[in-house]
């Protein structure tokens, strides 16, 4: 989005530098599917999508709109202490999520559960973080994709830094596909604007990390719009820097993939960092915690829905015969069936045992942490019906 000096009272006017907004993301932006569901060609970034593929992207998307639907409604239902929704960002998660090598590594913010999908995680494992049964049930390692971060681009530096490790670990740039390795960080436009980002930036391009910085610019920071964050594009940033920047249609799934794709083989041959600026809308809430409409408009939303990331595949998948409607119908189905595991599999889980905090800070449990463990149980055992 390019944006124009408006009510700061000072400085020029940057119009002039920069050129009018673009609410469609500007002449920069790569797309392989229009709003409209027209298939069009990048001379970079184009590829041959199978029927199959087309199906999946759009099976992928709309079982992890479920996800988040059903999250959402358990939230107010109270079964859930929050939920970050990604409605409207299913394209930008998916296309980045199935670009992902099994050897590659992801760092999730808070909101990535879509790729949270792609690297096989239960969804039911994100609703007990949210639902504070605990801190994230799943080992890293296991799906090399590292637990969400709270912290706004703390896992940016912590990205930058486990990419550092690949090149050290020899698995990077030997030209063995099986082997060489990236990392994929992803990151809001809110956070662009934290040290921590800058911070991953300097140090990626410095080491030639394998990294790639991944910001779903979904154009508000909470209740910011991303006009008061930046008076340059988000992707322009990474020249300052000394890497390349690009902007991705957020809402074009086969775009995004495209893109991202080429950017991780670029870090896996040892070419360094990439940002990619995936050009989306939150078309809900940025919490549940939060009422978007105090501070956004309306009509912004409803000009957004035009560009649904589901609705533009499916018309292109009907339109060009890819998918027979008992395709659509047997989807319809399996995402009502993936709601009822969501809700069921949540109201099922078991309260924590407010002890078992002491068991999962440190390997070896020292004497103070046994002492604070004690006087913990004493203190809970004054009340009646404690459970350690």
């Amino acid at each position: 989005m390019f944006v124009t000096q408006r009510d700061t009272g000072f400085g020029p006017d940057l119009s002039e530098v920069f050129g009018p907004k673009h609410e469609d993301g500007g002449p920069e932006l790569i797309q392989l599917l229009t709003p409209e569901g027209v298939r069009v060609q990048h001379p970079e970034f184009d590829l041959d999508f199978s029927a199959e593929e087309l199906r999946g992207f759009y099976r992928d998307m709309v079982l992890v709109r479920r996800i988040d639907v059903e999250a959402t409604a358990l939230q107010r239902h109270g079964e859930l202490g929050i939920w970050a929704q990604l409605l409207g960002q299913e394209a930008a998660q998916i296309g980045a999520g199935r670009a992902v090598l099994p050897q590659d590594f992801v760092f999730p913010t808070y909101r990535e559960h879509g790729v949270a999908y792609c690297r096989g995680l239960d969804p039911l494992k994100l609703l007990g973080l949210f639902r504070g049964v605990d801190h994230g049930d799943w080992n890293p390692s296991d799906y090399n994709f590292n637990l969400y971060t709270i912290v706004i681009g703390a896992q940016t530096l912590h990205a930058t830094g486990y990419a550092m490790g690949m090149q050290r670990d020899g698995v990077v740039g030997t030209g063995d596909p099986e082997r060489d390795s990236a990392v994929l960080a992803h990151f809001g436009d809110g956070a662009s604007s934290q040290g921590d980002v800058n911070e991953a930036f300097i140090f990626a391009a410095s080491y030639n990390a394998p990294v790639v910085f991944f910001c779903q610019n979904n154009q508000w920071a909470i209740s910011e719009p991303i006009e008061r964050q930046s008076r340059i594009p988000l992707y322009q940033r990474a020249l300052g820097f000394g890497f390349p920047g690009l902007r991705v249609d957020g809402n074009d799934v086969l775009a995004t993939y495209a893109v991202t794709k080429a950017a991780l083989q670029r870090a896996r041959d040892g070419q360094g960092p990439t940002f990619i600026e995936a050009y989306t809308y939150r078309m809900g809430a940025h919490t549940t915690t939060d009422d978007p409409t105090r501070y956004r408009l309306s009509e912004d939303l409803e000009n957004w829905k035009l560009k649904d990331p589901i609705a533009r595949l499916e018309v292109y998948l009907k339109r060009n015969g890819l998918a027979e409607e008992a395709f659509f119908s047997d989807l319809a189905a399996e995402a009502d069936e993936l709601g009822h595991t969501l809700r069921e599999g949540c109201k099922a889980m078991p309260d924590p045992r407010p002890l078992d905090i002491f068991d999962r800070v440190y390997a070896e449990t020292t004497p103070e942490l046994e002492a604070q463990r004690d006087g913990y149980a004493a203190y809970l055992a004054t009340f009646e019906g404690a459970h350690s």
